[in-house]
């Protein structure tokens, strides 16, 4: 499954009708019929395919990184879980190479790659609906987050605490775990998925559907412990997710899942590079690190506040910074600005409104002043607020860490000294730093394969170009900066009591070349920690061909 570091878009199509059976299907804003059992059982006919000649094909052979494109045979875009299992099963039969698209995310070529002879193609599998028999809502893996936001929410008035990013797919967003700006409040999107629906490939070569729940008593309970932070690609290939938080009761689904903030105080500042001292950036990252550090564990009233640190290259202009906060909550007012205070303590630079665009975000003067919203418009709000999801010609580049702490000074220099330097003038490239903590913490590290539970906050190292020109340069600055800053561990974040690894929705091919990583710590251990041998006995029994595979795919154990 392509997968991105948080994502959500929207398309808004108004289909519907009447089908057999009783589950409430809401597709666009029609709702309809059709229960999951008879949706897998009765395909709608054969699978649309798109070949070379089709004015359709170019469309569908590059994904939002546009470093990545394939030539494939063929691009088979389907509808119903038969068809993707006998699409899987035509690959096979023929020795095909096949790739996986949800959303078309990924940030390396794991879909989109030479090899590749078939694409399947999720982007048609998007419904929303309460499926009885499993007394959850079922999410299709090609919905992309801010549908499934909008379905939850206006049918329901629930939510799962993914991802900001419009356009990610919820097929490679959740295997990998997910985040996004309930999470302090809520946990991962993971914590709340009860069920998951995948074709697998048998050691004889047949496709067959698996289905997995959290049940203790399920026998393919390690299948859907796999999808909770797995990783997109290892498995099979994911149809469904249903999703129940741990002890909900009842069969109303406005219940069964978390209820969202009925409003939010959204804020965003900025502080000019022109006024940045070594010392005043160094004043700033640490504030964030230790409010962060201070606040890691859950049960306060800081659980209700994300933020994200933009450390942009001084090209950029401005330092920005954006929170949310739960406005319902007593005294919401005060954790804001108590949160400011103690950003900004020491920081004798005035703050300003957020006149440019961060990283990937636009310009956000408007919340100079924080601004209160129904949640529902501010997660449509931030998460089309990113002008780089809609430019159809930038390559892009990223890196990850996860922080149990406050950056050490030898962290801060090199962030201080990579974000000045003067060869390269790119105002995208950036650093996100972004809470983590709060009732993501409150998970034990090997109750889902997200194992990142006592991170303070995590670092992602991003950046975009256009120009062919422009490549060295950028691959050049991103891996001098983060190999720079942990020169001392072998140039990745390695578990210690600094640095947690790194976060597999932010893939990285780097980790896996002895050039860039030198620490010894092989690149699972970074995305997986301890629970890499439970995913291998995990492929081991669902794909023991190893059919489904990429650059960092899950590898079958020695034995």
């Amino acid at each position: 499954m392509a997968r991105h570091a948080e994502g959500i878009h929207r398309r808004n199509f108004l289909t519907g009708g009447a089908a057999a059976g009783g589950a409430a299907l809401l597709t666009g804003t029609a709702l309809a019929t059709p229960s999951a059992a008879a949706d897998r059982a009765a395909p709608t006919g054969p699978v649309t395919t798109v070949a070379p000649g089709d004015k359709r094909y170019q469309d569908l052979v590059q994904g939002w990184n546009q470093r990545w494109a394939a030539a494939p045979e063929k691009i088979c875009l389907a509808e119903t879980t038969a068809q993707v299992r006998s699409v899987v099963q035509a690959a096979v039969n023929a020795g095909k190479r096949l790739t996986v698209r949800s959303g078309g995310h990924c940030f390396e070529d794991w879909v989109f790659n030479s090899d590749v002879q078939v694409i399947l193609d999720m982007t048609r599998m998007d419904r929303v609906y309460f499926d009885p028999d499993k007394n959850a809502v079922c999410v299709e893996a090609g919905s992309q987050v801010l549908n499934v936001y909008e379905r939850m929410y206006r049918t329901w008035g629930v939510t799962i605490p993914a991802g900001t990013c419009f356009q990610v797919g919820v097929g490679g967003h959740v295997s990998g775990g997910g985040w996004g700006l309930l999470c302090r409040q809520l946990g991962l999107v993971v914590d709340h998925l009860y069920g998951v629906e995948v074709v697998c490939v048998g050691a004889d070569g047949t496709a067959s559907v698996k289905v997995a729940t959290r049940e203790p008593g399920d026998p393919n309970r390690d299948l859907w412990w796999a999808h909770t932070g797995g990783g997109g690609g290892n498995f099979g290939v994911v149809t469904r997710f249903w999703f129940r938080s741990p002890g909900a009761t009842g069969t109303n689904p406005a219940k069964l899942l978390p209820q969202p903030p009925a409003e939010v105080l959204l804020h965003a500042t900025a502080w000019p590079w022109a006024d940045m001292t070594k010392d005043r950036f160094a004043r700033l990252v640490k504030n964030f690190g230790d409010w962060h550090t201070k606040n890691i564990k859950s049960g306060t009233v800081n659980d209700n506040l994300t933020s994200v640190l933009w450390l942009n290259h001084k090209s950029a202009g401005y330092i920005g910074l954006v929170t949310q906060v739960d406005a319902t909550v007593p005294d919401a007012q005060k954790i804001l600005n108590d949160y400011l205070s103690a950003i900004t303590a020491g920081l004798d630079v005035a703050n300003e409104p957020m006149t440019t665009p961060m990283g990937e975000v636009a310009a956000m003067p408007e919340l100079a002043a924080p601004r209160r919203m129904p949640w529902l418009q501010a997660a449509r709000y931030i998460g089309t607020t990113n002008p780089t999801l809609n430019d159809p010609s930038l390559k892009s580049d990223f890196k990850s860490a996860y922080y149990r702490k406050t950056l050490p000074t030898a962290h801060i220099d090199e962030f201080y000294k990579h974000l000045t330097r003067d060869d390269l003038v790119n105002p995208t490239a950036a650093v996100q730093v972004s809470s983590f903590g709060g009732q993501v913490n409150a998970v034990a590290p090997d109750a889902t394969a997200a194992p990142h539970r006592e991170a303070a906050f995590k670092a992602a190292w991003g950046l975009w170009w256009s120009d062919p020109a422009a490549e060295d340069i950028s691959l050049r600055w991103i891996r001098e900066f983060y190999h720079g800053v942990f020169a001392d561990t072998g140039g990745v974040p390695v578990i210690n009591d600094v640095t947690d690894g790194a976060y597999v929705n932010y893939p990285d091919i780097d980790l896996s070349d002895p050039q860039y990583n030198t620490s010894g710590v092989p690149w699972h251990e970074l995305y997986y920690k301890g629970g890499y041998a439970r995913l291998q006995k995990v492929k081991k029994a669902y794909d023991p061909r190893d059919f489904f595979h990429h650059g960092q795919s899950v590898k079958l154990p020695a034995t």
